[in-house]
């Protein structure tokens, strides 16, 4: 267990936004499908090590694949796999043993693919995965349609993802079809989801892994709140959902200015906003604290998925918030923040991390 001490500052300066995850998973799994090229840059985290480690798995023909405790590896490469008809286990560690990988126990079998298991890790498969017309619920997770999406473009013949409920976080899918149509494959929107044509192949490239709008919003909340900030390595034409922050900062009344490749944010007087973040769930923390120091009431709402992540980020986020003074109120799908208090510094819980504030 780790202990980080904090102080009262003013932050001041240039920054590069890290390389985005999200687009790091999808490169590095187009790239093997393509059967070359390099994705850099990739930051050195667990979830990297995990998309990197199970493609090196397959490319050895290994029939163990672990994903660590990384969801977005889990899900994308269940059915790569399936489409590669490769016969595998898939494991992992922490609290991915308690996120499921369910939607694919029957949605698979209807295509060839034979799977052991409860849904949870481990889970064994088996069988190529042949194309059709899948139906899947937009509203449960959308790793599950990028991973279709990656592993139907491998098929022979055509496929349609056919969506049953309204789907939530579509940016996601969104920037899979755009970093899949940087490698050569296109996949069609439409009314009833997305069709995949079959027999695409993958581009071999050298790709560039654009910097993260998700990391990039801490700092870019930290020069409204108190500092002078600017972000560079941004792509404003970016498919991430996460791009967002831009637009509820200014919703909050910061002085935000944005270049070609950067995003500049001052210390500003702010008031509260309404924020729906079924699209942009990854933000309602950043988005939280920076409501804290905004006059007036701030909702989030649409946000319930975060109950399901690797720890419920609702309560976490509503329990630190309040350790340092804040009131909130904590609601099913979100949270109200009535801004403007004074906070202290406390002893916070980082569920994962014990973070001490000073």
């Amino acid at each position: 267990m780790s202990n980080v001490f904090l102080q009262n500052s003013f932050l001041k300066g240039d920054v590069t936004a890290p390389p985005s995850k999200s687009a790091a998973h999808r490169a590095l799994i187009c790239s093997f499908l393509a059967g070359g090229g390099t994705v850099n840059p990739i930051i050195p985290s667990k979830d990297m090590q995990a998309t990197v480690g199970v493609i090196n798995a397959l490319k050895k023909n290994n029939s163990t694949l672990n994903c660590i405790e990384s969801g977005s590896t889990m899900r994308f490469m269940i059915p790569v796999a399936a489409a590669l008809g490769r016969s595998v286990t898939f494991v992992g560690q922490g609290s991915l043993l308690s996120r499921t990988a369910g939607e694919y126990l029957t949605l698979l079998p209807k295509h060839n693919v034979n799977i052991e298991g409860n849904g949870y890790l481990p889970l064994t498969i088996s069988g190529q995965l042949k194309n059709g017309s899948f139906e899947v619920a937009g509203d449960v997770s959308s790793q599950y349609i990028t991973g279709l999406l990656l592993a139907l473009a491998c098929l022979e013949g055509d496929s349609a993802v056919i969506l049953t409920t309204p789907m939530q976080s579509k940016p996601y899918v969104d920037m899979t079809v755009k970093i899949m149509g940087d490698y050569g494959v296109e996949v069609c929107e439409s009314d009833f989801g997305y069709l995949v044509h079959g027999g695409q192949q993958f581009k071999k490239l050298d790709y560039t892994v654009e910097g993260d709008w998700s990391q990039a919003a801490f700092f870019l909340a930290a020069g409204a709140i108190n500092g002078d900030v600017c972000v560079t390595g941004l792509d404003m034409s970016s498919a991430q959902g996460d791009k967002a922050i831009v637009d509820v900062l200014k919703a909050f009344g910061a002085d935000v200015r944005c270049n070609e490749n950067s995003v500049t944010v001052k210390k500003s007087k702010m008031h509260g906003a309404a924020v729906n973040a079924e699209n942009i769930p990854d933000l309602v923390p950043i988005i939280a604290v920076t409501a804290a120091f905004a006059q007036g009431d701030t909702v989030i709402s649409g946000a319930e998925r975060l109950r399901y992540k690797e720890s419920d980020r609702i309560e976490s986020v509503v329990s630190n918030l309040r350790a340092l003074g804040a009131e909130v109120t904590e609601t099913e799908d979100g949270m109200i923040i009535h801004g403007g208090k004074q906070l202290k510094g406390a002893r916070l819980k980082g569920f994962n991390l014990s973070l001490i504030h000073i």
